[in-house]
């Protein structure tokens, strides 16, 4: 009779817990989530995809008549309309996908509840399938760009990198707010609150260059918009380059990803329970 084997199962400690490698055994997955994402938002929507372009674009205009026009704030040199749609644009592409995910796991009840896969796949979908919005209203920025007669250079290549910090903060939170969503429930009614409060908390309606150096830029850097919005602002019109901020900006993204992965993991087993 040969000898038995004996299997040892543990549980996983460290990065090898987050089992980050699933999202590319389910890509597939990721990608049909992500569509179907897409094709809800716009499903039966009478203007459709033009609401990508509305609400930047909307806000854009309220924005310079109060403050361009009314308060006068200063815009660095650049016509106040493409100054604040510079920063409209990575601010919706961040605040979309921020509340699309944070909610995705209670929306999605009906699959945590049925079948297996990793559950990351969900709110990592929500915030992908922002991206089309963006792509669309990017087109708007040009067209901007091309009206005031501001070419672009060089460093709009930075924009991809800038894009994918925006996500990145996007996931970050929502991987806690997610988790914390199918705990308690209030929290989907406190996210509108907090991208209200956040939005005036970041460089969307004024220059970051407002804010006076030392002490005070360093504490701003805390909030990561901060620096995504001086950064694009920077790529597509040549404004002041990033300063301290951007490097705090990313610390501060790093380190409530890292964190919230490991909570998202700790709470996942309990998902299918509460949802």
């Amino acid at each position: 009779m040969p000898d038995l084997q004996i299997t040892h199962i543990r549980p996983t400690q460290g990065w090898a817990a987050l089992n980050l490698k699933d999202l590319w055994l389910y890509r597939e997955l990721v990608y049909f989530l992500t569509w179907r994402d897409i094709k809800v938002r716009y499903k039966q929507a009478i203007l459709g995809i033009a609401w990508a372009i509305l609400q930047p674009l909307l806000t854009m205009i309220v924005f310079s008549i109060i403050f361009g026009g009314l308060a006068k704030l200063p815009s660095d040199g650049i016509p106040y309309p493409l100054f604040s749609y510079a920063a409209v644009l990575p601010w919706q592409l961040f605040s979309s996908a921020l509340h699309r995910s944070s909610v995705s796991l209670v929306g999605n009840a009906n699959l945590l509840t049925k079948i297996y896969f990793p559950r990351l796949i969900i709110p990592f979908s929500a915030v992908m399938a922002s991206l089309v919005d963006f792509g669309i209203a990017f087109l708007v920025m040009i067209g901007l760009m091309l009206y005031y007669q501001v070419w672009p250079t060089l460093l709009i290549l930075w924009i991809i990198p800038l894009t994918l910090l925006a996500l990145l903060t996007a996931l970050a939170v929502s991987l806690w707010l997610s988790a914390l969503n199918v705990l308690y429930r209030d929290v989907q009614h406190m996210i509108p609150f907090l991208t209200q409060f956040w939005m005036y908390a970041s460089p969307v309606a004024y220059s970051a260059d407002l804010i006076p150096t030392g002490i005070w830029r360093i504490i701003y850097g805390l909030n990561p918009m901060a620096g995504v919005i001086q950064g694009f602002r920077w790529a597509l019109l040549g404004t002041r380059p990033p300063d301290i901020m951007m490097g705090i900006s990313i610390a501060i993204v790093l380190i409530l990803l890292v964190t919230g992965l490991f909570y998202f993991r700790r709470m996942e087993k309990t998902f299918a329970d509460r949802v």
